[in-house]
């Protein structure tokens, strides 16, 4: 039994590594579907995600969640919020990519968590650690740091994490799978994505039928580029600790920012290491407080169970009354919960 265990926590390290390293690398796919817009490849990308999650669906036979969803008007209504802000941010980090701006593309993923918590504050009233208080003011401090090395606030980054972090707000009140929920999302955005393309081959813009054979075959693969990391996540998720996950996502923000500084040449003056290192004290703080509870709860947790099996009446109260902490162990708000790790299946 413990052998099967660590080989199950193997293949889920493995495909988590899979997962985030490929939506690590996922800026070298995207150059490659020039001279396609960024418009052009958003929406072939949600027409063949549909596509394609559609044949998974089929093939494993999961469709009960549909007609439950399409019976739930709010649901529905939800998904819908949750389709137009991930096509903003699918959009933007095209854009992105193909326009030189791969470095901060990667910022937006860094300071994500810390938008997250913001918004926890603002619009859950959720109360925060002074660890993470601390995160979260040297974020503030990183951004401005950055707007004065930008010369401009880094609009990109900010328009990516407030939109993905938008995303797994919504995410966590729709509560659908990750499969499930792409194939909804996707859904809705289809038809427009569709109008979208069939505008462009009108007016003689599209570059599906006139670029080649290989350049539509690579237009047809964002479906596959959006759903295997998906699939990949999937796997990681049952089989590792949310803990685990959390440090594994901080993977893709790093990748994107290594192939921008050293694949494509983007610049990096020294205002922007400043920028980019606040944001990284800022995160190693939040990370170290996430794990210092979890490890907090979980000795509480032993603690307790030690006691039940003695016969003894746990303490009331015992347990510390921070901010964030659950019976799981699972990462305290601000880092990375369930809900959280389930949006990184729309991750670029």
């Amino acid at each position: 039994m413990a052998g099967s265990s660590r080989s199950e926590q193997r293949i889920g390290l493995l495909n988590g590594f899979a997962a985030y390293g490929m939506w690590g690398l996922v800026p070298l796919f995207w150059p490659l579907l020039k001279p396609a817009g960024a418009g052009e490849i958003l929406a072939h990308r949600m027409v063949w995600s549909l596509a394609f999650v559609g044949v998974a669906l089929l093939v494993v036979r999961r469709w009960a969640w549909a007609g439950e969803l399409l019976r739930q008007p709010r649901r529905l209504a939800l998904v819908t919020v949750a389709a137009a802000v991930i096509t903003v941010n699918w959009g933007v980090y095209i854009w992105a990519v193909n326009s030189g701006h791969v470095v901060e593309a990667s910022l937006g993923y860094f300071i994500n968590p810390l938008v997250t918590i913001a918004m926890g504050v603002l619009l859950l009233k959720e109360r925060l650690r002074p660890a993470q208080w601390a995160a979260v003011g040297t974020g503030f401090a990183a951004v401005l740091v950055l707007t004065v090395g930008y010369g401009q606030p880094p609009w990109i980054s900010l328009c990516l994490a407030l939109s993905f972090a938008t995303y797994g707000l919504v995410k966590k009140k729709v509560n659908l799978g990750g499969v499930e929920s792409l194939a909804a999302e996707t859904a809705i955005q289809f038809l427009p994505a569709l109008g979208y393309l069939l505008w462009l081959g009108a007016q003689g813009d599209s570059t599906f039928t006139t670029e080649g054979a290989g350049h539509a075959a690579l237009l047809a693969a964002t479906g596959v580029v959006t759903a295997i990391p998906m699939v990949c996540f999937g796997a990681a998720a049952i089989r590792v600790p949310l803990s685990t996950l959390g440090l594994l996502q901080y993977l893709a923000p790093v990748f994107q920012f290594l192939l921008g500084v050293l694949y494509f040449g983007e610049a990096m003056p020294p205002e922007r290491w400043a920028g980019f290192g606040l944001v990284w004290l800022a995160l190693t703080l939040l990370t170290w407080d996430a794990l210092r509870t979890a490890h907090r709860t979980a000795r509480t947790l032993r603690a307790r169970l030690d006691q039940a099996g003695a016969g003894v009446t746990p303490v009331k109260g015992g347990a510390p009354r921070e901010s964030g902490i659950v019976a799981s162990g699972a990462p305290a708000p601000g880092s990375v919960g369930s809900e959280q790790l389930d949006t990184a299946a729309r991750k670029p």
